[in-house]
């Protein structure tokens, strides 16, 4: 079996990141050079903080890898857009309430790694952010704009969870079933106050 340390592969992972982060290519050459510059500034990073990419990577498990980061890709570039839109409707149409609040969401991978991933996919969202990390409970507390469907708000983050758990090779069965998600004693926005402030 052959592997390498797991602070190598996610450094490779994240200068693919990088090509697309930087700028789009166009072409093979902007391709391989933005590779390589992501080469260049991802892998002192990982080496430098190795301890949190422990063990080492099968290279054997590459293909599962690679499908699986090019999807979870795919998946996020597309809750990108649609909540961008979402968002976008919401300050355009005054209309559309907002009924803000905290989900807990529960994990089941444990690494510092695919956690951190799962929770900057989240904040990177519009709509939504990471506020903590809870150790005991190995879960997410989650702040979103709208919390009237908690079944629709968690589904892209199971998701992302199962593609992470292929990604860092975490011992979990991807198709377990979850612990649920709750919600967490957050506040009642009433937009009929606005309304009054304003005709005051």
């Amino acid at each position: 079996m052959t592997s390498v340390p797991r602070w190598v592969t996610a450094g490779v992972g994240f200068a693919v990141v990088w090509i697309f982060v930087a700028e789009a290519p166009g072409t093979l050459r902007g391709i391989v050079a933005g590779l390589v510059a992501g080469l260049i500034l991802s892998l002192p990073v990982t080496y430098t903080f190795r301890a949190l990419f422990p063990g080492r990577s099968d290279l054997g498990r590459t293909p599962t890898i690679v499908r699986a980061v090019s999807v979870y890709l795919v998946d996020f570039v597309y809750e990108l857009l649609t909540a961008n839109i979402d968002v976008v409707k919401r300050v355009l149409a005054p209309t559309l309430r907002f009924d803000p609040g905290v989900v807990i969401v529960p994990l089941r991978v444990e690494s510092n790694a695919a956690i951190t991933t799962i929770a900057n996919s989240i904040t990177l969202t519009p709509g939504t952010l990471t506020m903590d990390y809870d150790a005991d409970a190995n879960a997410l507390h989650v702040h979103a704009v709208d919390i009237g469907d908690v079944e629709a708000l968690v589904a892209p983050i199971r998701r992302w969870e199962r593609y992470v758990i292929d990604i860092f090779g975490e011992d979990v069965d991807p198709e377990s079933e979850p612990r649920e998600a709750t919600l967490e004693a957050a506040w009642e926005y009433d937009s009929s106050d606005e309304d009054e402030e304003v005709e005051g």
